[in-house]
């Protein structure tokens, strides 16, 4: 298995996780990708990486230095993590995590996330 498969694989471990996608900021293209979160992956990380450009280009329009570390979406029934990876090797790049907002523990979700986040490398 790749690194990125492995990753994908940790990632999908987190209790209550059901999908997981390594995503290019720029294209919105996933790298890599697995689980079933009941909607087609590929269509929401190309969403997503609009939602991290668009939270970049703020601010910079606001002249805010800094790195995006996280975003976080809440819906009824799910969280959506976006972590965007900044490392020379990853950067461009973001993990979105999908989770089951019932089965999920979030803080331990995010901390599981960064810690898998900061293995990632191409």
């Amino acid at each position: 298995m790749s690194t990125l498969d492995t990753s994908i694989q940790e990632l999908l471990s987190i209790e209550g996780a059901n999908g997981a996608a390594l995503v290019d900021i720029s294209s919105g293209m996933a790298l890599a990708s697995g689980g079933n979160p009941g909607f087609d992956l590929t269509v929401a990380a190309a969403g997503n990486s609009n939602v991290v450009r668009a939270k970049l280009k703020t601010m910079a329009d606001l002249g805010l230095d800094g790195t995006i570390e996280d975003i976080m979406i809440t819906l009824d029934r799910q969280y959506h993590l976006i972590n965007v990876l900044n490392t020379s090797d990853t950067s461009g790049l973001f993990v979105y995590l999908v989770l089951d907002r019932n089965t999920a523990n979030l803080a331990l979700a995010r901390h599981k996330l960064n810690t898998i986040a900061q293995r990632i490398s191409l």
